[in-house]
């Protein structure tokens, strides 16, 4: 239960804050748990997720590694079907992450959607 004093207009301000500022540090350690787990399900999928993909669910995977969706489709082609791929990163033919020449940022396949 929240105490009332935090329910009143701009007492979470501080704490939403503090949260913010907190959270922003493991940010990317969360996303890079996140593609460690799309991966593992696009590359070896649980049987409650081969059975979810059996009754039609479509696993959307943003942020693989171009050469990583290689792989799966051409040893997963079969489940095709239930794989949707968006912001995937660009690698050269070594396998390395492409980064722009000016910003180093990531490159990544992007169709607007």
């Amino acid at each position: 239960m929240v105490p009332s004093v935090l329910l009143k207009a701009g007492a979470m301000l501080p704490v939403l804050s503090m949260a913010m500022l907190l959270g922003a540090a493991p940010a990317r350690a969360a996303d890079a748990d996140v593609s460690r787990i799309e991966l593992r399900r696009l590359l070896e999928p649980s049987p409650a997720e081969r059975a979810e993909e059996a009754r039609g669910r479509i696993y959307i995977y943003e942020g693989l590694r171009d050469s990583d969706i290689q792989h799966a489709l051409d040893d997963e082609f079969h489940r095709i079907q239930n794989m949707m791929f968006i912001r995937t990163i660009k690698t050269d033919d070594e396998g390395k992450v492409e980064r722009h020449p000016d910003t180093g940022e990531v490159e990544v396949e992007d169709d607007g959607c």
